[in-house]
């Protein structure tokens, strides 16, 4: 008996366990359902009103208006079985997990759960019914019609959650961007899954920069098919045809993004990337969503990737590649400052068109270094030298001219950040002004056949030193150009202007980055204040460009090359557009901070002076100038002079000179840095002043006779 009573206790303990697991399940489920259910109690409501719909429905569905108001039998039946019913989905819904999701982000897969809900509560209703009265007051067929009712009922509710993304136009709720337009034309190449997702998340993001107007695909099968209201335009092979049939609606892309991997689209892709390049837009291709990456970062945010074609409202000039690469193949081409921004792009563009070789001249040991290696692991099979060479040293220049007698030269070298130049007058003009003459001089003496000189429109009505040392540097080379077009014989001398490049090391753009990563402020300096941008790609291009029909047509002897930058752009709304780009909001998640003007800075920039003549040039996307020329033998003269002064370290002087060769520029000292030197500098000082008195007789001289004002053309040499 004992033994009995013994396995009867173990046999009850078992099942009592297992009990009360069932029972803790039961109710932590039930606090869970709770919890769902009060998190969305508008939708349960609205679920159980559903179902009652659904159930008087399939009775009048089954049996017809007339019949359920003159059988009362009906009604009892509807009336008697409504409550069970309803009580089986008010228990049956969160059971099925109704209200465990987020449905703001329903799709195919959530149907699941809504047949498992509709078949727990048809068969709840069939059980109590059965029980109840044994499905004598219940027809049979009201049982199918109420599930299939009810399933549509609750997709209904569910699919109303996405109702912008179905809508043909954006509803009061969708999120619109700001400023529509901001927005960048956008044409996708792919329509697979990938697409589908990137144009679900444009629609959602309130604040998107970029405007699909069309999609690609590998074949044209698909072509007059829309995918997500976006129309498929045609094949690969008709990228021409669909650019310019979007042009015509006033839909030119300025982004061309790539949905997948480039291998998905086979030989195609390459030739569409050389397409868009060619007509100035900007590349892309999404990122993988399955990509990972690391969680620890430093900075506050992390920044999407910024195209900076991005940041401007027009798209790049097209560029005439036969005649740049005519201007380039065979020929030796020696690039200073080809370490830098634009020396640096300048020398990888020169090298992908086949030069016999390139002579890197670069100041900055690792800059050269850098941009060395860089050739190396990109253009292995051309040709290059690498020499450290600081261009005010007139014999060394003349060393590496002789050495490897380049029939090309870019001068890209210079001192460019204004208020840096402004604070080291002295040292702007030695490289500026005195690293140009030294280079043109060389051209000249060792009978290349073209330098092309890099200026900015900081030249222009000159209120910095750094664009007053660059207008003179302007001056040489146009009296050179002038100089040799006179003889008949000589080196093309030609000169590029254009104004600020996007992404240059010390410009807004890594500093805006920078600034971004941190949490803001953006520091902006007025914000009235407004430039001329241009990407540095498109800035090389058409200085290459305008070089390659100067030097073959012949044509702008004597003139000023300025790259047509369009309208200028206002700072701020560059520091506005790059927090949106970077998936934040201007005032919200990052602040901008006006800071005021540094020495030498102005708040609007031009491309043209007001004694210069403006005219038009066959050369695509280049304009032209015509400055009063200064004569050769007066710069010659006063740059000796001015190189003199500036290595005595007198601005007093410098400033003189300056002052009365450019026309309007009037510069003078900060107090305390004037180039005076005192008696107490003893013997060597002495020596210096010595030597400053003995050159100021002659150089008020020189210099009342230029404020009488230089001929407008060039004196006989």
């Amino acid at each position: 008996m004992a033994r009995y009573w013994a396995r009867f206790l173990t046999i009850f303990t078992w099942f009592a366990a297992v009990g009360r697991a069932l029972l803790r399940l039961a109710a932590r489920t039930a606090v869970s359902s709770v919890k769902q259910v009060r998190r969305s109690r508008v939708l349960y409501a609205m679920d159980i009103a559903s179902a009652a719909l659904a159930l008087v429905a399939a009775f009048f569905l089954r049996y017809g208006f007339d019949a359920m108001s003159t059988r009362p039998e009906l009604i009892w039946a509807l009336v008697s079985t409504g409550p069970l019913y309803l009580l089986a989905c008010a228990l049956a819904f969160p059971v099925a997990g109704l209200y465990a999701r987020d449905w703001r982000y329903c799709s195919v897969s959530d149907l699941r759960s809504i047949l498992q809900a509709v078949l727990i509560s048809s068969a709840a209703l069939v059980l109590m019914s059965f029980f109840a009265n044994r499905l004598q007051d219940m027809p049979r067929s009201v049982v199918p019609l109420e599930a299939l009712l009810l399933t549509a009922f609750l997709s209904a509710s569910r699919l109303s959650f996405r109702l912008d993304e179905l809508a043909l136009r954006p509803s009061r709720r969708q999120p619109v961007a700001e400023d529509n337009a901001e927005q960048i034309p956008t044409l996708l190449v792919g329509s697979g899954h990938a697409a589908d997702l990137y144009l679900r998340a444009l629609r959602r993001d309130p604040h998107c920069s970029h405007k699909p107007v069309g999609c690609l695909e590998v074949t044209p099968e698909h072509t007059d098919m829309t995918l997500r209201g976006i129309p498929i335009l045609g094949a690969l092979s008709d990228f021409d045809s669909v650019v310019c049939a979007l042009a015509e609606s006033g839909q030119l892309p300025r982004h061309v993004v790539f949905t997948e991997a480039l291998s998905a689209f086979g030989d195609g892709a390459e030739d569409v990337m050389r397409r868009a390049e060619a007509r100035g837009m900007t590349v892309s291709r999404l990122t993988q969503i399955t990509e990972l990456k690391s969680a620890k970062q430093e900075s506050r945010f992390e920044l999407r990737s910024i195209e900076l074609t991005d940041l401007l409202e027009r798209p790049q000039a097209a560029l005439d590649n036969e005649a740049i690469l005519r201007l380039i193949r065979g020929r030796r081409v020696l690039i200073t400052g080809a370490g830098g921004s634009i020396g640096s792009e300048l020398t990888l563009q020169v090298a992908a068109r086949e030069p016999a070789e390139l002579i890197l001249v670069e100041n900055c040991e690792y800059n050269l270094y850098a941009i060395d290696m860089e050739l190396g692991e990109r253009y292995p099979a051309v040709k290059r030298t690498a020499n450290l060479c600081n261009v005010r040293r007139a014999n060394r220049v003349n060393d590496v001219f002789a050495k490897y007698r380049p029939e090309l030269v870019f001068h890209a070298a210079a001192l460019k950040h204004v208020p840096m130049v402004e604070l080291n007058p002295c040292e702007g003009v030695l490289t500026n002004v005195i690293g140009t003459m030294n280079v043109a001089n060389a051209a000249r003496r060792f009978k290349v056949q073209a330098m092309v000189q890099v200026s900015t429109d900081k030249v222009v009505n000159p209120t910095s030193v750094m664009g007053g040392t660059k207008r003179l540097a302007e001056l040489y080379c146009q009296a050179l150009d002038l100089h040799c077009l006179k003889k008949g014989s000589g080196p093309r001398f030609m000169t590029v202007r254009f104004g600020n490049v996007l992404g240059s090391s010390g410009s807004l753009i890594p500093l805006f980055k920078r600034q971004i990563a941190k949490g803001g402020p953006l520091t902006v300096t007025d914000p009235r204040m407004t430039r001329f941008f241009m990407t540095i790609r498109e800035a090389v291009e058409l200085t290459l460009q305008a070089s390659a029909y100067g030097l073959e047509g012949e044509i702008g002897k004597g003139e000023i090359f300025v790259l047509d930058m369009n309208e200028p752009i206002k700072i701020i709304d560059i520091a506005k557009r790059m927090i949106r780009l970077a998936g934040l909001t201007p005032g919200k998640d990052i602040d901008i901070e006006i800071i005021g003007l540094r020495p030498g800075e102005k708040l609007y920039e031009e491309l043209f002076d007001s004694g210069e003549q403006r005219i038009s040039s066959p050369i695509p996307g280049v304009l032209g100038a015509i400055p009063n020329a200064v004569p050769l033998t007066t710069l010659k003269e006063m740059f000796a002079r001015l190189k003199l002064f500036a290595e005595l370290g007198d601005q007093t002087m410098v400033f003189a000179i300056m002052n009365s060769l450019i026309p309007g520029f009037d510069k003078h000292p900060a107090e305390g840095t004037a180039g005076a030197l005192s008696s107490d500098d003893g013997e060597e000082g002495a020596a210096d002043a010595d030597v400053t008195h003995l050159t100021d007789d002659v150089l008020q001289a020189a210099l009342s006779s230029l404020r009488r004002g230089p001929p407008s053309t060039p004196m006989p040499m």
